[in-house]
């Protein structure tokens, strides 16, 4: 086991948005972590990247059996974990290759080594069949390429955990398809990755086993292939959730409202 989160209790004023969470992750899984709104997704991971110190918290965090107490995020990402949230870190104005070892840039005495900066990058690229201009600026290239920069950028720090914050959000068809692809290879290499998503679909094609959170606790851990998605609802929600879809009869009344050959001049 590459991850274990025993027992974790987070408070704030009057609220305890985590209520003694245990999750074990496996090395080398897709692991999905699943909840409604407010079931306490985002505080765990903080607690995992040291956003949230120990003694902040109470129980353990284990990686690799060791325990581990994160005063901060750069203990975590000491530790081979790296998260990637909706909102990327990246900036604008910097190329792909430098977004990609910023903060880690290859240097000789404070001189950076630019050819073996564009090198490296290029071969971390290579590794995922993907050819891009490295010196193309953050700015010039979709919200797919950029999710894809900050994955290299966390693979260049030799991440052995990576967690993923409702990746898919703001992508196109494509854009996912070609992330799944990618998460494939990433477990292939032996990296864990955490996927945390709404998307109960992406859930069951890609993950090994789902995690459910429901107001602050634990619910249970299922393999994915025996359950199905109704099962993780009823775990999300608390109860059997029926007529999902609305009913396809419907009576369309006289028109209420009609515009014709508007025209706008500015």
């Amino acid at each position: 086991m590459i991850l274990e989160m025993r027992e974790i209790t987070k408070q704030f004023p009057g609220v305890k948005a985590l209520d003694n969470v245990t999750l074990q992750v496996e090395k080398g899984e897709i692991h999905a972590l699943v909840g409604e709104n407010g079931a306490g997704k985002s505080t765990l991971v903080k607690v995992l990247s040291g956003f949230y110190p120990h003694k902040s918290y109470n129980g353990q965090v284990f990686i690799k059996g060791k325990e581990m107490k994160f005063i901060n995020t750069r203990n975590s990402e000491e530790a081979g974990i790296a998260i990637i949230y909706q909102e990327l870190e990246l900036i604008e104005e910097l190329s792909i290759a430098e977004n990609i070892f910023l903060g880690n840039l290859h240097n000789n005495h404070g001189i950076v080594k630019w050819d073996e900066v564009y090198y490296k990058a290029g071969e971390l690229l290579k590794e995922f069949e993907l050819e891009v201009d490295l010196s193309k600026k953050i700015k010039d290239i979709g919200i797919g390429q950029q999710q894809l920069v900050e994955i290299v950028k966390a693979l260049s720090l030799n991440a052995d955990i990576l967690i993923l914050d409702e990746p898919t959000a703001a992508l196109t068809e494509s854009e996912i398809s070609l992330l799944m692809k990618i998460l494939s290879q990433l477990k292939n290499r032996g990296v864990t990755c955490i996927l945390i998503s709404h998307k109960l679909n992406e859930v069951f094609e890609i993950a090994d086993r789902v995690t459910v959170l429901r107001d602050g606790a634990s619910i249970g851990t299922q393999i994915v292939k025996d359950v199905n998605e109704g099962q993780i609802i009823k775990m999300m929600v608390g109860r059997e959730l029926t007529n999902r879809y609305p009913k396809k009869e419907c009576k369309i009344g006289k028109i209420v409202f009609e515009v014709k050959i508007l025209r706008s001049t500015f």
